[in-house]
């Protein structure tokens, strides 16, 4: 379709997308009918070659809207990102500037801009705009834009050095700025304040230097002040106000230069001033933008603290490698080290990069990973991880993730996203502080006149002092610093305890969980079963037993199999060798051994072989009740023994259980294994609901049922077929140790195996969103309060005006206020955070589960869920 816009409307916006996924003529008409439904769309046109479609706005084009058109009919539309760090941004007006004029710009789909960490998160169309243009726009909105961080990156180290030394002369300019104005303010507010104070002094200055000469020196260090320290805010409020996007500077400069501007007039030419209203504000003016300086200066150090934990995750990094390379050792920086290089580490030294032991062995202290302090056990074969510090002995390793793609940077990464996400809570807060400065500087316009109409004499004077107040008081920093900082300081604190929020959006939505619903094979338990008891047939001896059973179990491949020949070798029995070997899937095993025919499987394979486990009836009604597998064995056609193979609880999971419900969260449990095998467990771990029988494709299913009255759930898991069911729950979290499609689904991931670090998850959670709520309630409180005090509210009823000097005392007092209250989330105190540090897991009763059906597969090659806890007999 197209449309031809009549004289004088708006110039048509077009956009063009990038498209993936289309692969015939119909795809193509798929998408250009799902283009033209766009609201304000006028012509869409799609190129099935070059995968791309072209889209003409009537006004102004929305990018969102044709991405999601574009993902609606089932095509990827090809969106990138990027990060970058903004300057000179000064309050939390000054990020929702950026970010208006970021979505704003030409296909950009969305945009976030953190004031606290001073980034910008930007989602745009790949063929719409590039990096340059958005930079553009960020700086056409008068900051400035450098590259971010990026751990891994050649320029790394240099630009991670150069971030850090502009930070640091930042301060130092501020500190700077702090002494000039103190040095100059000081002699202001002792000779005019002491003066107003001490009745002999002002006599005595007045007769000896005259009143005259007095507001000429005034005139002379408050201008020093006004145009010397007080020059920054001028050079980025007077932009601002001409933009017509006013922050925080403009609010300082507009008062300060009314209060300075009227007292240079009642100084040089008071006659232009009514009778009676010759007044001077010199100190009023050097005051607040010292107190404003000394503010920012103070708000600058306790921002640098609140991102301490990535700064000590990224030195971690170890500076250097030692690699073999043409057959000599060389000692070259880490970022050379390439994949496939083989590294050499000594005692003492950190690992570099991620890799595989090849040659020598040692104990590896990765408590960076996973919060235990005991070191881990590396030999050839194993895994090493980036940053982890070798203790005693040598060993060398094949490099296998280097740069960005080890687990040190993903894991910064994680820690950057979740820090620069914003939360939905958030939402309120910059819809307010986008309009905050233009209304407060209404309300001061009101005031002036209110006071200049209404006031008594001298009004002109009051209502200047009213005004000035207003624009100094209010504090648009404090609401924007509420969240950011927070969030900073928690997901910091999160990384530190284990837990890292892949999505900053979990961490409002956890704190709410009513349900936590765990995975038990792998999540709940080791993922391992092991042989937990064997019961024979009375004139059987055990380990004769055990070794025919272990024998036939050789053959197989299965984990069940597997747990019986371990446990054989545990206990130092012979196995002998086993012939003519077949299985019979869902059923067992048998084979040929030392001569005799061994059958083992469940106990309807017995009774096909024509075996009677009548004898040891009661032990596998108990070990079914204990939530153990029973299996049965027969040699040579008679009973030989009951065996119950079970997977081991972590030992970690009933202190982590028993922390779940003292927060309040109800714990479920979902399982393939059958009711009775299931409601052992539950009744032995304190579980209040359990979903049995769950096929591994039917957990999402079963996560709804629990969803069910529109209850909040996390869920916990760690294999592939968790992926749809961490992704479905309100909030997804994955164990660590498991696999990387797991990972990739959870907005949480915990960095070891151990369950102790969900109720601390929570609990953070928690005390982080409730940390923002003080915050915010502060910062509305403050403003909401303050400002009519400030416009002159108690006038009428005390008599009193609030001085500006004390209104910027309290405007910088408001920012320092949230900081710090966020900066106490550093010393929170997870619920297991004792365990945890002294490395001493909480024990729990051996016991064991699995579906009793499921375990007729176990000996015979099938895939069953076998998991729980038992006893070696």
């Amino acid at each position: 379709m197209s449309h031809t816009p009549p004289a004088g409307a708006p110039e048509p916006d077009t956009l063009r997308v990038s498209i993936g996924g289309m692969s015939c003529g119909s795809c193509a008409s798929r998408v250009t009918r799902a283009l033209e439904a766009v609201p304000g769309v006028t012509e869409a046109s799609v190129d099935l070659i070059g995968e791309q479609a072209r889209v003409t706005f009537e006004d102004r084009a929305d990018p969102g809207a044709v991405a999601d058109a574009v993902s609606s009919v089932g095509f990827t539309p090809v969106v990138e990102s990027v990060e970058l760090s903004i300057e000179g941004m000064s309050c939390g007006s000054c990020a929702s500037g950026i970010e208006r004029a970021l979505t704003r710009a030409p296909g950009v789909v969305s945009a976030s801009v953190n004031f606290a960490s001073e980034r910008a998160s930007v989602d745009y169309l790949a063929l719409a705009t590039d990096r340059a243009r958005i930079e553009d726009a960020i700086r056409a909105a008068g900051y400035g834009v450098t590259a971010p961080r990026a751990l891994g990156e050649e320029e790394r180290d240099e630009a991670e050095d150069r971030q850090r030394a502009d930070r640091a002369r930042d301060v130092q300019k501020l500190r700077a700025s702090v002494m000039i104005a103190a040095a100059l303010t000081l002699p202001i507010v002792v000779l005019d304040m002491g003066a107003h104070l001490v009745a002999p002094l002002e006599n005595w200055l007045h007769a000896s230097i005259g009143a005259q000469n007095l507001f000429i020196l005034f005139f002379v260090l408050a201008t020093a002040v006004q145009f010397g320290p007080g020059l920054r805010f001028y050079k980025k409020g007077a932009p601002a106000l001409l933009r017509g996007a006013p922050t925080m500077e403009t609010l300082v400069m507009l008062g300060t230069s009314a209060a300075w501007g009227y007292s240079v007039v009642a100084t040089l030419a008071p006659g232009a001033l009514p009778a009676g209203t010759a007044h001077v504000y010199f100190e009023a003016s050097a005051v607040i933008i010292t107190l404003v300086l000394v503010g920012r200066y103070l708000e600058a150090l306790a921002k640098g603290r609140t991102s301490e934990a990535v700064r000590r995750l990224i030195g971690l990094q170890a500076k250097t490698a030692r690699v073999e390379r043409d057959g000599r050792e060389r000692e070259i920086p880490v970022k050379e080290v390439q994949p496939g290089d083989v590294v050499l580490v000594r005692p003492g030294e950190k690992i570099p990069v991620d890799g595989v032991v090849t040659e020598g062995a040692s104990f590896v202290d990765e408590s960076m990973l996973s919060g235990e302090p005991l070191p881990v056990d590396k030999r050839e074969g194993a895994e090493v991880v980036g940053g982890t510090i070798n203790q005693a002995g040598s060993f060398r390793f094949r490099a296998t993730k280097v740069g960005a793609d080890t687990v040190l940077a993903q894991i910064v990464q994680m820690v950057e996203r979740a820090q620069g996400a914003k939360l939905p809570i958030q939402a309120l807060v910059d819809r307010v502080t986008l309009y905050f400065v233009p209304a407060v500087m209404a309300a001061a316009a009101l005031t002036f006149v209110l006071w200049l109409i209404f006031g008594p004499a001298p009004a002109l004077a009051l209502a200047l002092v009213a005004a000035i107040a207003v624009l100094i008081i209010a504090c648009p920093c404090a609401m924007g610093l509420a969240t950011p900082t927070s969030i900073m300081v928690g997901t910091g604190k999160a990384a530190e305890l284990g837990a890292l929020f892949r999505r900053g959006e979990a961490l409002q939505t956890l704190r709410a969980a009513e349900v936590v619903a765990l995975d038990k094979t792998g999540t709940l338990t080791e993922g391992r079963p092991e042989l937990t008891d064997l019961v024979v047939a009375e004139g059987r001896d055990e380990s004769t037993v055990l070794g025919l059973v272990a024998a036939v179990e050789a053959k197989s491949e299965h984990p069940i199999g597997e747990a019986i020949v371990r446990g054989a070798e545990r206990r130092g029995v012979p196995v002998p060798e086993a012939e003519d070997f077949s299985a019979e899937p869902g059923r067992g095993v048998t084979a040929i051994v030392e001569g005799e025919r061994i059958h083992i499987g469940t106990e309807r394979y017995m009774s096909e072989c024509g075996v009677d486990v009548g004898p040891l009836a009661g032990d596998r009604d108990r070990l079914a009740d204990e939530g153990k597998t029973p299996l049965f064995a027969a040699a040579g056609g008679a009973f030989a023994a009951a065996i119950a193979v079970a997977d081991p609880i972590k030992p970690s999971a009933p202190a982590a259980l028993s922390a779940l419900g003292a927060l309040g969260a109800r714990v479920a449990m979902i399982t393939g294994d059958n009711s009775r095998t299931a409601a052992a467990i539950a009744r032995e771990l304190g579980i209040d609901e359990v979903e049995a029988e769950v096929l591994p494709g039917g957990k999402v299913e079963a996560l709804e049922r629990l969803q069910r009255g529109g209850r909040v759930v996390a869920m916990v898991g760690d294999g592939i077929n968790d992926a749809p069911a961490l992704a479905t729950a309100d909030v997804g979290i994955a164990i660590g140790t498991g696999t990387d499609i797991a990972i990739e689904s959870a907005d949480v991931v915990l960095m070891s195996g151990d369950l102790r670090g969900v109720p601390n998850a929570i609990a953070l959670s928690r005390a982080t969103l409730r940390n923002i709520k003080q915050n915010l309630f502060w910062a509305f409180a403050y403003n909401t309060s303050l400002i009519p005090v400030a416009a002159g509210a108690l006038y009428p009823v005390l008599g009193v005006m609030l001085s500006p000097m004390l209104a910027a005392a309290a405007m910088g007092l408001s920012s320092l206020c949230v900081l710090t209250n966020a900066l106490r989330l550093r010393r929170f105190e997870p619920p297991l955070a004792a365990a945890a540090r002294d490395g001493e897991p909480a024990r729990a009763p051996a016991r064991g589960a699995a579906h009793a059906d499921e375990a007729l597969g176990a000996v015979a090659g099938g895939e069953p869920a076998l998991d729980v806890k038992g006893k070696v007999a």
